[in-house]
């Protein structure tokens, strides 16, 4: 860490080398993020310098002043091994991984390791796991967390007998795409097929009657792991059984727009209520039997009996308003500079408990 008179480098690694579509969301998330961090600066002893560095589908590498259009069209582009180089010459003190795609949450993260820059946030072989359904279902279940019944199917295997409605899920796919409700072996067929156009397998999960679903994030904070207050998302047993990609993200002439954030859609659920400790106390085992380090990040299926039951787990944090653990943190009364203070300590602790520490102190 720099001394204390000396500014925090952060660099924000934003963009995709995989879609346009990925970059835009990526930078959705970490214009928000740089906006309020800068705001948030007069609250935080000392000072964070903000530097961007944004990777283009095409491969390039760009270090723009800002997020902002024009900046980013100003920045000349590099190739990836100068993109490399530029990266390491910053300097940087700490990393704040801002990429959702599976290189991403994975290559990127470990190129700030490789570079000895500790990177806020878990790291890539954590989010290695929490990419793929099948394996975070496996951790979690190992630990004793409930999770529903599922099979695993590749490209020509069979698709299991159906006794009950399943949900098909690609197992890599994020956002609910190519998630789909059936109760029929046509249906069933047809789900696979399009899933496995997706990704290189398929889950194939037993349906959990709502119900409600929510969601939970974990902090680490000052070497307590908490849980946060949770997220409840509008879901009807009839006209909504589960959520899609069109309940997260959509698009229009302005780009793309996070669906999710108003009330009407989704709302912090009070501490007082009957389904917060059994929802807890999961998120909390979910968090440590996955490694997670600074925070973490559940969704849940409560059923009629109010069991909850584990359906996945998205471990980021963009530290965006928008962002469900920057929600999670604010209705708990930590904000935004308290909450990023925290990762960052977090990032330069080797003996963090939960998951595999990286980086060092600098």
């Amino acid at each position: 860490m720099p001394a204390s008179d000396a500014p925090l480098r952060i660099v924000h690694l934003t963009g995709s080398p995989v879609s346009e579509r990925w970059a835009e969301l990526s930078r959705l998330y970490a214009r928000g993020a740089l906006d309020a961090l800068g705001a948030a600066e007069p609250s935080v002893e000392g000072r964070w310098e903000h530097v961007v560095v944004d990777v283009g589908p095409d491969g390039s590498w760009r270090f723009p002043s800002s997020l902002a259009s024009e900046d980013l069209a100003a920045a000349a582009p590099v190739d990836r091994t100068d993109g490399i180089a530029g990266l390491a010459a910053l300097d940087a003190d700490v990393g704040v991984p801002q990429m959702f795609c599976p290189p991403g949450l994975t290559d990127h993260r470990s190129l700030l390791s490789l570079l000895g820059v500790p990177s806020i946030g878990n790291p890539a072989a954590v989010m290695a796991v929490t990419a793929d359904k099948s394996l975070t279902r496996a951790v979690v279940a190992a630990a004793g967390v409930a999770v529903p019944a599922a099979t695993l199917l590749r490209p020509g295997d069979a698709p299991p007998p159906l006794s009950g409605p399943v949900v098909v899920k690609p197992v890599d796919a994020d956002n609910s795409t190519g998630v789909r409700l059936v109760d029929d072996s046509e249906g069933l067929r047809d789900a696979i097929d399009a899933a496995l156009e997706l990704s290189h397998a398929v889950l194939v999960e037993d349906f959990v009657p709502l119900g409600r679903e929510v969601r939970c994030g974990t902090v680490l904070r000052r070497g307590e792991l908490l849980a946060r207050p949770l997220e409840e998302y509008a879901v009807d047993p009839v006209a909504k059984p589960i959520r899609g990609e069109s309940d997260k993200l959509a698009s229009d002439d302005d780009g793309l727009r996070l669906v999710a954030k108003d009330d009407e859609h989704a709302w912090i659920v009070s501490h007082d209520d009957p389904a917060v400790d059994a929802v807890q106390r999961l998120a909390r085992t979910a968090h440590t039997a996955l490694g997670c380090r600074h925070h973490g990040l559940v969704d849940v299926r409560i059923d009629p009996d109010g069991r909850p039951w584990f359906l996945e787990s998205g471990p980021y944090c963009s530290f965006a308003p928008s962002s469900v653990v920057v929600m999670m943190a604010r209705a708990a009364g930590i904000g935004l500079d308290e909450l990023f203070t925290d990762a960052v300590d977090v990032a330069f602790d080797r003996s963090t408990v939960g998951g595999v520490a990286e980086g060092s102190r600098r």
